[in-house]
């Protein structure tokens, strides 16, 4: 942990915030799977792993993406600056709602951990959403 903080807070241009909004949905992603094991919703579980997966993976691939970008600025890495971020949201937007559903099936403490990953995956989302608009 201390050396993926140490890289985000290096002078250089990844990883940054698109992989770090990736990284926080797939925190949000942890807790929704924690959350949904409580609540014994199978279903939730699994999908709750699958954007777990896919969050971490979007977190190297903006680093990926964002260096190339750096090292030939062109249309192609420019879209894919723009794809990635975009997926980074989306998946991040379907973990808060995911979330709020598990969150809304547990009446124990673990409702609140539920609540923090909405919380944290919609604050990925939308960081995702403006990297989008800025990276247009």
């Amino acid at each position: 942990m201390r050396e993926l903080l140490d890289a985000i807070g290096a002078r250089t241009p990844a990883p940054a915030s698109g992989s770090v909004a990736a990284l926080t949905g797939a925190l949000a992603a942890a807790l929704t799977e924690m959350a949904a094991r409580y609540a014994d919703d199978d279903a939730s579980i699994e999908r709750a792993r699958e954007l777990k997966a896919r969050l971490g993976a979007l977190a190297d691939e903006d680093s990926v993406v964002y260096a190339a970008f750096m090292a030939e600025r062109n249309e192609e890495t420019r879209a894919e600056i723009i794809r990635v971020p975009e997926e980074i949201a989306a998946a991040a937007t379907e973990v808060a709602e995911l979330a709020d559903r598990v969150g809304a099936q547990l009446q124990t403490s673990v409702a609140g951990d539920a609540e923090a990953a909405a919380a944290l995956a919609r604050a990925a989302a939308g960081v995702a959403k403006r990297l989008v608009e800025l990276n247009v």
